[in-house]
């Protein structure tokens, strides 16, 4: 009866040490095995077998890429200003034999080297520059700690300063000249605005002149227009007015001579005719005299025929 407890026993322990030394490696990860103490291979992503008592795991790696964000580091600019500066690094695993062997603690021998990476950096470097030039400082850095961390199995993928603090009355220098430099430009814009508007009011009175002056211009122009038709029309009017004076003058005449008049009926007529004519507007009428005889003749025989026609009392 003991033996067979004895015989389930060691199976079980053999059991227990077989499924020990069965490993599975998970994706992004890579295991470092040791015989008797000393490296013997890595194993990938995948099914693996130890043997037992004399392989081991030395080491289970992570090939993912790492953030490590680094407590702000004191350091010195160019022109002697004390600042805090804080960093993120990103880095990945790329040979787990060189990272396992490679250094007692990466992660420390990580910050320790970004830390003086970046003391020389910014010390060669002024408060303003420092200030400015972020990607600059971050592209030396990383190329720094990349060619340091090679040896290790480390890349460096990407460094960022994550944030810069100048000392506070640095801060409060900063915060005024900012503060100066606000107020220039609105000033300068306020000034521009003003000339702007400036202009443009010009400009509009400017415009609203030269408009003015073309509608004083068309206005004169019609009424000019306007009163040279209206003197043309009297002009015409009166033209015609004289035209049919002397038509029904000389119709009267034609008329009086195809009934037999004489020659002093036909002066008569003349006569008359120039009294209309000079309607009581002329200063002077020059008549032949000829005329002026005959004038005098009918005058005479008016008078003869005045008295013939008053009744006898």
């Amino acid at each position: 009866m003991e033996g067979i407890v004895l015989v389930t026993i060691l199976i079980i322990l053999i059991l227990l040490i077989a499924v020990s030394c069965v490993k599975i490696v998970p994706q992004a990860h890579a295991y470092v095995i040791e015989k008797l103490g000393a490296y013997r291979c890595t194993w990938n992503v995948g099914l693996h077998f130890k043997v037992p008592i004399v392989d081991r795991v030395a080491k289970r790696v992570n090939l993912k890429e790492q953030v490590v964000d680094f407590p702000p580091q004191p350091v010195i600019t160019k022109d002697n200003v004390t600042m805090q500066i804080d960093s993120i690094v990103f880095f990945q695993i790329t040979d787990a034999k060189l990272y396992t062997y490679g250094v007692e603690n990466p992660i420390m021998a990580i910050e320790n080297l970004t830390a003086t990476t970046l003391r020389n950096i910014i010390g060669d470097m002024e408060l303003d520059q420092t200030l400015t030039s972020r990607e600059t400082i971050n592209t030396k850095m990383r190329a720094a700690l990349d060619v340091a961390t090679d040896p290790w199995g480390i890349k460096v993928t990407r460094v960022e300063l994550k944030n810069i603090t100048p000392p506070a009355a640095i801060r409060e220098a900063m915060e005024k000249q900012m503060k100066a430099e606000r107020e220039r430009r609105e000033s300068i814009l306020r000034a521009e605005g003003e000339k702007k508007s400036t202009i443009l009011v010009a400009e509009g009175k400017k415009e609203s002149l030269i408009l003015q002056a073309e509608a004083d211009k068309q206005a004169v122009i019609l009424a000019a227009q306007g009163e040279k038709e209206k003197m043309v029309r009297e002009a015409e009017g009166r033209s015609e007015a004289i035209r049919q004076v002397q038509q029904a003058t000389a119709d009267g005449i034609r008329m009086i001579r195809e009934a037999g008049a004489d020659q002093a009926v036909l002066t008569i007529k003349s006569l008359e005719a120039f009294e209309k004519a000079a309607d009581g507007r002329a200063t002077k009428l020059i008549i032949p005299s000829e005329i002026q005889g005959i004038a005098g003749l009918a005058a005479s025989l008016k008078e003869v025929v005045g008295e013939q026609d008053v009744p006898a009392r």
